[in-house]
């Protein structure tokens, strides 16, 4: 515990010295890695149960045309639409959480992946009041488009999340989280209302989701039903959480770093296929090592000391 508040302490000082030292690109990059680290330390949040969400594109695209819409259909200040956006689609992942929450594994999977894919639709469709397939295009960037500004918004929204992750793990929530993951059926029996952990993760993590794209499409001032669903904002941050190591804050923030900063080069190297790199990263960190890089670090570490 006192390593990873080390870890953490130092992760913040690096973050926050940087704009010192970085120019307008690398600050962008920067951005970047920071909004998929906070992806997939939220979708890891959720993932503390057993429950493997595929809708985390479909969260981020939603909160994403809340805020870009409040903006131009109700010329709400662009800040403020940051906080209505993030509430808006706490509340839709709310209410659907009556229905998905009651399925479990692949069902629960692939509902995820078509409710993305339906929301999606929807905004394509809606021509008059979404843009449809040409999206929508704000009055101007938020904070003048200022580098340093958008930095700190976005490294903003990453501390809630990470903030909201430590604590779930250091109360109750950690702990009924890992007994619904291990069994079900004997969480039941001891107490744990199972359906109210669940929905108050899935609301969570699904809330986080959706403020980092409104974040998103207020620093790029536009966005369109491909770019806002977009599946890197499923597999990468999916990715990510499995490469640092699942069930934990460190080991999504491991592999957002490194795969962050390896995905800016493969887009520039082979731009229709980093997809397919993702998808074998995934598969090959699965079956080789599954505890991922800090558990796999952990382990070594005990071993020396024993």
């Amino acid at each position: 515990m006192k390593r990873n508040t080390q870890f953490a302490a130092a992760g913040a000082v690096l973050m926050a010295a940087l704009p010192a030292f970085l120019g307008a690109y690398p600050l962008n990059v920067a951005r970047s890695v920071m909004t998929y680290m906070a992806l997939a330390v939220s979708w890891d949040m959720l993932l503390r149960s057993g429950q493997i969400s595929f809708g985390i594109a479909g969260l981020f695209g939603l909160g994403s045309y809340a805020s870009a819409l409040l903006v131009l259909r109700a010329g709400m200040d662009p800040v403020l639409s940051l906080v209505f956006a993030t509430i808006f689609t706490g509340a839709v992942a709310w209410i659907l959480g009556f229905a998905v929450l009651r399925l479990r594994a692949m069902y629960f999977s692939i509902t995820t992946l078509a409710l993305a894919e339906i929301f999606r639709i929807i905004l394509h469709n809606l021509h008059d009041f979404s843009g449809g397939p040409e999206g929508v295009v704000l009055p101007g960037v938020i904070f003048g488009g200022d580098a340093h500004a958008l930095y700190w918004l976005c490294l903003g929204g990453l501390i809630i999340t990470l903030g909201i992750s430590w604590y779930f793990e250091r109360s109750k929530m950690h702990l009924a989280l890992t007994a619904i993951r291990n069994d079900e059926t004997s969480a039941r029996s001891s107490g744990v209302d199972i359906f109210r952990f669940l929905l108050i993760a899935f609301t969570v993590t699904s809330t986080l989701q959706g403020m980092m794209g409104a974040i998103q499409v207020q620093s790029y001032g536009f966005t369109t039903p491909e770019t806002a669903f977009d599946a890197n904002f499923t597999l990468l941050p999916l990715a990510m959480a499995l490469l640092g190591g699942i069930h934990s804050t460190l080991g999504p923030m491991a592999g957002a770093v490194l795969l962050g900063i390896a995905s800016e080069w493969l887009k520039l190297k082979i731009p229709y296929g980093h997809l397919v790199v993702y998808g074998i990263i995934i598969v090959l960190v699965i079956l080789l090592m599954p505890r991922g890089l800090v558990g796999l670090a952990r382990k070594r570490l005990t071993g020396r000391r024993a």
